[in-house]
């Protein structure tokens, strides 16, 4: 029965009061105004028009509300009922409403391993009801993050997965008194034009060092959990009282990425959200019986969910090599078909499945307290709508094995492949081919700091310059010109102190007639033409002219290129989300 009918006995399902306006592609509260008023709470933080026309109450926010804006497109009438013809639209005869892509804007996903489908559900509850907001659990971040997403950047969420065995059914999987370790964990970066993605894979047994973890307690005291050196990745949660701001502040460590935002997923999760899609297709190249994680599957094609999906995505001694890489391999599957599944079918335009959905996925969502409310995720969940799925490229952190274990237990960055990877999602390089970053680097402002890289260069002892720290490392303007006049022959040189102010990039300002000695230092240093700043000359301590280096937060050292990497190298796995892959 559809909400006429129910409507009479006021009755009436939620998802059928949300329409969609075909002039601006949202879906918008609708009660009739003949209709009984429902007894559910509307949507906290949404500006709701009252009956009377004037403006509804304010957010949950405390932001006030708009007022209606001036010649404003009409909300479309109620839907009609089923069977009856469809009427044009007032002054528009005979013109259908313009189709909107199915996830354009509503295509959320997010990792742990089930992270991916979190910020989907959460987005999609925008659409229901005040009491979706008490689903979600949230904790502090305590300083780890940068506080929060912006929509005018790049955005990097860290996706939490946790091997926490709590709830019904878990108590059977391993180690069924674990704090909750950091098993599956996905640092998601979204290009700031919005049109790539990279999906990095953190495996858990990677040796890295765990910084110093201020954390909120309970109470709401804070206590500093202590570092540990050379310790498995995945201990950055759980171990000791850790929380999941000590494994962002290990990512940050690690990769020079600091996330804006956290989410963490347990096994519930897992199960219920996967049931709450009915069920995410799977590929096997061969049969798979693994006693340990309970999977039992053939050849083939197969749909699992619930307590199948879990332990699809808990499989590693029946695929690849049997240990932790390969099961990351089959989790990356796993979020790559339930990418397309949500794109290609009608979930994602239908009110009803949206809300079980955003049921199941509140409730298995636990955020950082910069993430908390429905119209947050809601926001976040928007800006990752807009990327196409063939951009969305998941790959791991280049690794080897542990040289120093005899037995094969755990593995370490790859050095000579891992910083290229954290370099290119420092500097938001796509890691596939996107039309639009093409084009970006034909126009003019591209085409003009490259060219201040050709010509003539100046030798390296007629070099002058000053340095300046602008927001680099405490010390890193004397290392700099150690090395600029020790190793590099940049004699005429000097340390001119702190910059006035923070800068995010490192920049060398020129007048005209020092361009060669410009080119020269950026070939020296490895500095991109967009560090280039052609403007003036200031004195230097011998009263001559010289140009001025400032050293920004971008800046890793002496002598380490500033210029960012355009590739991924050869020997790093990678796939998109558009393809279909079998485990093997």
């Amino acid at each position: 029965m559809d909400a006429q009918g129910r409507g009479r006995a006021e009755n009436i399902d939620p998802a059928d009061q949300w329409v969609l306006n075909p002039d601006t592609g949202e879906y918008e509260l609708r009660l009739a105004a003949s209709a009984p008023q429902s007894t559910v709470p509307g949507p906290r933080g949404r500006t709701a028009r009252r009956a009377g026309g004037g403006p509804g109450p304010e957010a949950a926010s405390g932001s006030p509300a708009k007022a209606p804006e001036r010649d404003a497109p009409e909300v479309p009438g109620p839907r009609r009922r089923r069977g009856a013809p469809e009427e044009p639209p007032p002054s528009r005869r005979g013109r259908r409403p313009a189709k909107k892509a199915k996830a354009k804007k509503v295509l959320l996903w997010t990792g742990g391993v089930m992270a991916f489908v979190l910020v989907g559900t959460a987005g999609a509850a925008y659409l229901y009801l005040e009491h979706l907001n008490d689903n979600i659990t949230s904790v502090s971040d305590d300083g780890a993050s940068t506080g929060g997403f912006s929509k005018d950047k790049a955005i990097n969420i860290l996706l939490i997965g946790t091997d926490k065995r709590t709830g019904a059914g878990n108590a059977g999987y391993g180690d069924s008194g674990s704090p909750g370790h950091a098993d599956t964990t996905i640092l998601l970066h979204l290009s700031k034009d919005r049109t790539n993605a990279t999906a990095l894979s953190i495996p858990r047994d990677l040796i890295v060092d765990i910084p110093d973890c201020p954390t909120e307690q309970e109470d709401g005291s804070s206590k500093v959990i202590k570092g540990t050196e050379g310790a498995r990745f995945n201990t950055s949660l759980g171990q000791g009282g850790r929380t999941p701001s000590c494994t962002v502040r290990t990512v940050t460590e690690l990769t020079g990425v600091q996330a804006d935002n956290f989410m963490v997923a347990d096994f519930n999760a897992v199960k219920t959200l996967t049931t709450a899609v009915d069920g995410v297709e799977v590929c096997l190249a061969k049969d798979i019986d693994d006693p340990d994680s309970h999977l039992k599957l053939s050849e083939g094609t197969h749909t699992v969910q619930g307590e199948q999906a879990l332990a699809f995505l808990r499989t590693r001694h029946s695929v690849g090599f049997g240990g932790d890489l390969s099961r990351i391999g089959i989790q990356q599957q796993f979020l790559g078909s339930l990418m397309r599944k949500l794109k290609s079918n009608d979930t994602l335009t239908s009110p009803t499945k949206m809300i079980k959905l955003a049921e199941a996925g509140t409730k298995a969502l636990t955020v950082d307290s910069q993430l908390d409310s429905i119209n947050k995720l809601k926001d976040l969940g928007l800006e990752l709508g807009k990327l196409n799925t063939k951009n969305l490229t998941f790959t791991t952190v280049p690794v080897v094995d542990n040289p120093a274990e005899k037995v094969k237990a755990t593995v370490v960055l790859n050095q000579s492949t891992a910083p290229t990877v954290f370099r290119m999602i420092q500097d938001d390089v796509s890691f596939t081919e996107v039309k639009e970053q093409a084009k970006a680097s034909k126009d003019a402002a591209a085409a003009a700091a490259a060219a201040r890289l050709k010509g003539t260069q100046s030798a390296a002892s007629e070099v002058r310059v000053r340095i300046m720290n602008g927001g680099a490392k405490g010390g890193s303007a004397q290392a700099t010109l150690s090395w600029l006049q020790n190793d590099q022959g940049v004699t005429k040189s000097e340390n001119a102190g702190n910059a006035p102010e923070e800068l995010s990039r490192t920049t060398l300002e020129y007048a005209p007639e020092q361009a060669a000695q410009a080119r020269k230092l950026a070939a020296v240093m490895g500095l991109p033409g967009t560090a280039l700043k052609p403007g003036e000359s200031v004195t230097n301590s011998q009263g001559l002219p010289t140009m001025t280096l400032t050293l920004g937060k971008d800046f890793k050292g002496a002598g380490v290129s500033l210029t960012a990497p355009t590739t991924v190298p050869d020997t790093v796995d990678k796939s998109t989300a558009d393809k279909v892959e079998c485990a093997k």
